[in-house]
């Protein structure tokens, strides 16, 4: 049952955050419920990488090691934002911009959004999978337009519209699926409960196979932040407060990736490797193109971090393409270092709009110098995100270039390469902009409080460790990738 106490923790203590005006003993309450969560996570772990896989309600609920190491990074990242959250709700309190019910039903929102990507990766019939991620949808909708300005209600309605699109479309991928096993011929094998759909999928209509998995890459691709149906991705990250930005980009879209490794490990079956690597392929390379293309310009920080998502999401969907257990395993530890990194530089990023009143790049220079922790958090952040060692995403981004390399996929590894190049010179000349100078003359360092600091230090020290000791997760990792690579 521990797997159900995963999903019901964060559940109620949503409702009992929205049955009460909001009070900072309310907010660490819901920093305990993912806090339990992530231990529950650590605990199934633990239990299924050596061991059977745990199921619940007839198999509604199902943990394999894959499912176990996502809830392990919803917890992380969940901790991180929540604790954030906290001190977000106060300051806005605090001046005026929101109400304590106000802050309360963001509170509430949060936890549900959290247990709505929990179901999506717990759950072992992929139509209630889809649910799931329509509910994150429906969620976060409200969430990206919090603060009710112009600009965030629009981007909440663009988000809302264009991934609504890409949902439906992985609606009809999913029941396309599900009529390819309708004609297996065993009855029993008719339903969308993946394990009996992974045994049958040698059996499945190619045909039938071939245009479903391309409506799923181009339906969950949309949640994933893939081009051509990312355009909501900047707008929505730059809009909503900072801790709900750290869990979509840190947790969001790699739930929604989680979903495509899913149906590949089902495709794979029906049509062998070829189609869904060339698919694969060809929306990592366009991704990572665009993103190159957009981050040359772009004048505004939030944004900025957006596109370099982008960027992440098409690096995992080449290693999923190359689709060996190394590729699998490291496109899972970047899933985890992407997710660190960014949801530490999503929270500063947010102290620094707070802070400095604007996200505009131009306006905002020499935080090492005047804002000292502050900056040197975000720069280290920044190091990590662009790969640099001793950063799990060095690690990570290394095993999944050697596994394009090993399958043919060389070619499409060299392109990644240079467009990886492109955006590594473009963020290191923004972040250059924000972090160093000199402070201006008169205006003295200020410190940035402990409460803030510790976990985004600890973060980034975590992401670090990962990518010299792997023994923690080592055993997880590979586990996991046995699921769904062949």
């Amino acid at each position: 049952m521990l797997a159900l106490a995963v999903l019901v923790v964060p559940f109620a203590a949503g409702v009992v955050v929205a049955a009460v005006p909001w009070r900072r003993g309310i907010g660490w309450l819901g920093t305990a419920s993912i806090g339990a969560v992530l231990a529950g996570g650590i605990v199934l772990a633990a239990r299924v990488v050596h061991g059977p896989v745990v199921t619940a309600f007839g198999g509604v609920l199902r943990v394999d090691a894959l499912s176990a190491f996502m809830v392990v990074v919803i917890g992380t990242i969940g901790v991180l934002a929540t604790w954030q959250s906290v001190r977000y709700l106060s300051a806005e309190i605090a001046g005026g911009r929101s109400s304590r019910r106000h802050a309360s039903l963001y509170g509430a929102l949060v936890q549900g959004f959290i247990t709505a990507m929990l179901l999506a990766v717990l759950a072992g019939n992929v139509g209630v999978m889809w649910v799931a991620v329509e509910a994150t949808t429906v969620i976060t909708t409200f969430l990206v337009g919090f603060r009710g300005t112009r600009g965030s209600l629009e981007a909440s309605w663009k988000y809302l519209v264009i991934c609504s699109v890409g949902i439906a479309m992985a609606f009809l991928g999913t029941v396309l699926v599900y009529l390819a096993a309708l004609h297996v011929g065993h009855h029993q094998h008719a339903n969308l409960d993946w394990t009996s759909l992974m045994a049958v999928s040698r059996h499945l209509d190619p045909g039938v196979l071939r245009l479903a998995f391309a409506l799923l890459v181009l339906g969950y691709g949309t949640k994933v932040g893939l081009a051509p149906m990312h355009s909501w991705l900047p707008d929505a990250h730059g809009q909503a407060p900072a801790p709900v930005s750290a869990l979509m980009s840190g947790v969001l879209l790699t739930v929604a990736f989680y979903a495509l490794l899913r149906f590949k490990a089902i495709a794979d079956g029906a049509l062998g490797p070829a189609f869904p690597r060339v698919l694969l392929v060809a929306a990592g390379l366009v991704s990572l193109a665009v993103a190159a293309t957009m981050l040359v310009a772009q004048r505004d920080y939030k944004r900025m971090l957006a596109y370099s998502s982008m960027e992440h999401m098409g690096l995992l969907a080449l290693g999923a393409a190359a689709g060996t257990p190394l590729a699998i395993a490291a496109v899972l530890l970047h899933v985890l270092g992407h997710g660190l990194a960014k949801g530490v530089l999503f929270l500063t990023s947010g102290e620094i709009l707070a802070a400095e009143g604007t996200s505009e790049i131009a306006q905002v220079k020499a935080l090492l110098s005047r804002r000292p922790a502050l900056g040197a958090i975000f720069g280290v952040g920044l190091v990590a995100l662009l790969g640099f060692p001793p950063f799990s995403l060095f690690v990570s981004e290394l095993n999944m270039l050697r596994a394009e390399f090993q399958v043919g996929l060389g070619w499409a590894g060299a392109i990644s390469l240079v467009l990886v190049a492109v955006i590594f010179a473009s963020l290191v000349s923004h972040g250059r902009h924000l972090l160093l100078g000199a402070a201006p003359e008169g205006e003295e360092a200020r410190a940035t409080p402990a409460v803030v600091t510790v976990p985004l230090i600890g973060a980034l020290l975590l992401c670090a460790a990962l990518g010299v000791v792997a023994w923690p997760l080592g055993g997880l990792l590979h586990a996991a990738a046995r699921v769904v690579a062949r």
